[in-house]
């Protein structure tokens, strides 16, 4: 898990209602999380969500053609929901809130973490100049 990347995801929670926030690769690994969520679940739901985006996906005949691209996937339970959103190639976005969360705030604020997180991603890491500081 990188570490560096969940600091950010602790943004997405500056929503009223938004609970808790994963960064999830492919095939079901964990890359980050939010403070606020133990590591044994978000290794367990980001396992879950894995499996959700490929069936979301799965299912673009059914909502209106196989050249349909998947966007996005909302699950909703008695307490709350679950957004689901991709984060770039091979990662998805994953935010839980409640009921009562504001549905476009929590999406946008998703996006534009997207955008973030893909800067911080696909950036270099570090080299030292070799200049003492």
């Amino acid at each position: 898990m990188n570490n560096d990347l969940s600091w950010m995801l602790d943004r997405a929670l500056e929503v009223p209602e938004a609970r808790h926030a994963l960064l999830v690769s492919a095939d079901g690994l964990l890359m980050a999380r939010s403070r606020e969520v133990g590591r044994d679940d978000a290794d367990t739901v980001a396992a879950a969500m894995s499996g959700m985006q490929s069936l979301s996906r799965t299912l673009s005949g059914f909502s209106g053609g196989d050249d349909m691209k998947w966007r996005q996937t909302l699950v909703e339970f008695d307490g709350g929901w679950v957004f689901l959103i991709s984060a770039g190639a091979g990662a998805y976005l994953a935010v839980s809130a409640s009921l009562d969360v504001d549905m476009a705030d929590i999406t946008f604020r998703m996006q534009q973490l997207v955008g973030q997180l893909g800067k911080a991603m696909t950036s270099p890491p570090r080299q030292s100049s070799g200049i003492p500081s």
